[in-house]
């Protein structure tokens, strides 16, 4: 259990994919890293997500036009089916191997990163 606890607090530490993959060393600690990284950068792009689309019901109002709102809800759709077929290709590759779940994971997080990229240069 301490060691549980140890591995959460360690994990909390960790912002990235490289700091997990340089604190950890066997496939479930780098898993359960991965796992966190993966929680915060889903809660980042949730913000980022919902800010864009404040900000396009706010230009619907003035404008009374919806269709750029309806077409980033649309986009933002496809992402997350891009990102899924994405990356499970990348594990199908590797599995049945021990690190085709890590390497799922990985690839989540850099392509939800480069989502936030895209999004944040808007603003």
């Amino acid at each position: 259990m301490i060691e549980l606890l140890t591995l959460k607090a360690h994990a909390f530490q960790a912002k990235t994919v490289k700091e997990c993959e340089q604190t950890y060393q066997t496939n479930a600690e780098l898993s359960h890293c991965l796992d966190l990284v993966k929680e915060a950068i889903d809660r980042e792009l949730q913000t980022w997500i919902n800010n864009q689309t404040f900000v396009l019901e706010e230009f619907a109002i003035i404008t009374g036009r919806r269709s750029a709102l309806n077409m980033f809800k649309r986009s933002q759709r496809n992402f997350i089916t891009y990102r899924e077929n994405n990356c499970r290709w990348q594990y199908l590759h590797i599995s049945p191997g021990t690190g085709a779940a890590a390497a799922h994971k990985k690839c989540y997080i850099l392509v939800t990163k480069d989502r936030i990229k895209e999004l944040s240069r808007l603003n």
